[in-house]
């Protein structure tokens, strides 16, 4: 198993380098035009060539200090989309929708107390009798 671990770490930086590549703006790309950065990942990576040259010289790299942190960045990309639990409309249609079903069952458990509690009367009443 330890004799494939070079070819697994080489084939994972492969795999990043060229996933990062074509996820990378075409404005943050260095050097070269992204399709040729692509070619050169994809012919020299078996060597690291492609890989690392990516890496080190191929896209524009922010400071860990500057740039928008991760909260500044989904403000400022927010889209119209709301998840279910987020959106106010959609969770107080659940709380009417819930409170028509719980009015339902309420109803249906004094029915049925008011059935069960006529039928014992009349019980009562044939035992007395």
């Amino acid at each position: 198993m330890l004799r494939y671990l070079p070819f697994l770490l080489v084939l994972a930086l492969w795999i990043y380098a060229f996933i990062d590549c074509l996820n990378t703006p075409e404005e943050e790309v260095r050097g070269l035009p992204k399709v040729v950065w692509v070619i050169i990942i994809l012919l020299f990576g078996e060597v690291l060539v492609g890989p690392v040259a990516w890496l080190v010289a191929g896209k524009v790299r922010h400071s860990a200090g500057g740039g928008a942190t991760p909260s500044e960045w989904h403000r400022n990309h927010r889209t119209q989309q709301l998840a279910p639990d987020d959106n106010p409309e959609f969770l107080n249609s659940l709380k009417a929708e819930n409170r028509k079903k719980d009015e339902a069952l309420l109803k249906d458990w004094e029915a049925d107390l008011r059935r069960r509690e006529e039928e014992l009367k009349r019980r009562e009443r044939e035992d007395e009798a």
